[in-house]
């Protein structure tokens, strides 16, 4: 568990490919103005991960709400519910879908605005022009970006990635800049302006969340950022996805 911030911790946990490639998971953990808590996401943390989780949160009694993000990141669902089974439970449409019964709260997650029930907490963004539900079930292009407020820390499930090396090697060799989903292609939505869209919301989101000095990527690392990094890494990673965009324009319009 890294503690990024005085109020910001990440947990990185394990998810493996046929038994067998770990491309691993996060999850998330910050501390609101009165001292409880609020989780993004679920890893299914062991060991001095999870000990350190609950010695944290009071035996998982101080988190007030669970809220998960990427409505294809579903491994670890119930597993936190039992972790924390008295928290305000939050997640997107498929979520619920999947897991009916479980007590969802609210309107799903990737429908909320400005007025949302963590707003105190967190920033939150949908990527626009592309699916958020692909009908293509192997596609996770889009998630629910959330950004707190208070340290200005981004937790992203894969819309945004960060190639890194594995195990003890990801500490000695370096890391990518932020790239987009390589599945994007498959993600827009086959409709006119779409990758307009796409575009406008990330060089959007470039802006107003410029002064982000730390990424949680979910299947690979943390990503530290100079100032102004996460700026020009995002407009680096659309001008890196240009020829899908221009080839979406000329079939789509």
């Amino acid at each position: 568990m890294q503690k990024l911030a005085a109020d910001f911790w990440n947990l990185r946990g394990v998810q493996r490919i046929a038994g067998v490639l770990d491309i691993g998971t996060h999850m998330s953990v910050v501390q609101r103005a009165d001292s409880r808590f609020v989780v993004v996401d679920g890893c299914g943390p062991e060991g001095a991960d999870r000990d350190a989780l609950l010695a944290l949160t009071g035996n998982g009694q101080q988190v007030d709400a669970v809220v998960h993000v990427h409505p294809f990141h579903t491994l670890h669902v119930e597993d936190t519910h039992r972790l924390f089974p008295t928290a305000t439970l939050y997640g997107t449409a498929r979520h619920r879908r999947l897991f009916p019964s479980l007590p969802w709260a609210g309107a799903p997650v990737e429908a909320w605005g400005e007025d949302h029930p963590l707003a105190d907490v967190f920033d939150l963004s949908v990527p626009e022009g592309v699916d958020f539900h692909c009908p293509d079930e192997r596609v996770h292009v889009a998630s629910v970006l959330v950004r707190h407020r208070a340290s200005g820390i981004v937790h992203v499930d894969d819309t945004f990635n960060v190639m890194a090396a594995p195990g003890a090697l990801g500490r000695v060799l370096p890391q990518s800049s932020l790239r987009m989903h390589p599945m994007l292609p498959k993600a827009l939505r086959p409709e006119p302006g779409a990758a307009d869209d796409y575009a406008a919301w990330a060089r959007g989101l470039a802006r107003s969340w410029a002064d982000t000095r730390i990424v949680c990527a979910a299947h690979s690392a943390v990503r530290r950022l100079p100032e102004g990094g996460f700026a020009q890494e995002v407009e680096a990673a659309v001008a890196r996805v240009e020829r899908t965009l221009e080839q979406h324009r000329a079939r789509y319009g």
